[in-house]
């Protein structure tokens, strides 16, 4: 029986990557020199630290515009609270991964109210959809990705 995944992932190499290329770009950026600012990333989490908010934020945008070009979906970003710590202001930004318990079960409401014939069942943090024909199987990425969630959705191990 055909099948595929629905899962929601971040490469840590591409967000390495991106993150790397947010340090080049504000150290060639002419109004941050001399500002002791800088990204750092453990895991998932992608640390900001500034002079000033305004080069938080102006930083925050560049992390996007760098996520962007390396085709990851902002939509799975969770910027936190700023911080202030003597001369310095720091945040943290999040990449979610995986898909939360609610989220796989509105996935899974979706497809049974969709009325097309397979079975979806939770695995963890992904959803397996399985169906008799590979056309309906599209049709399930077609609706899913129609659907405004809050989370980027991935489709993989799509097998006939």
């Amino acid at each position: 029986m055909p099948s595929f995944d629905v899962v929601s992932e971040v490469d840590k190499q591409v967000l390495t990557n991106s993150v790397d290329q947010a340090n080049r770009l504000i150290g060639n950026r002419f109004d941050f020199k001399g500002v002791d600012a800088e990204f750092t990333r453990q895991e998932y989490v992608v640390f900001l630290r500034a002079d000033a908010e305004i080069q938080i934020n102006q930083m925050l945008d560049i992390l996007k515009s760098t996520l962007h070009k390396n085709n990851v979906d902002i939509r799975c970003l969770e910027e936190g609270k700023l911080e202030q710590s003597g001369k310095q202001v720091k945040t943290q930004v999040t990449v979610r991964t995986g898909l939360d318990q609610d989220l796989t079960r509105k996935i899974v409401k979706l497809i049974k109210d969709s009325k097309i014939k397979v079975q979806s069942q939770i695995q963890g943090d992904q959803v397996r959809v399985t169906g008799k024909k590979r056309d309906e199987l599209q049709a399930i990425i077609a609706m899913l990705r129609a659907a405004d969630l809050d989370m980027p959705l991935q489709f993989d191990n799509f097998r006939d």
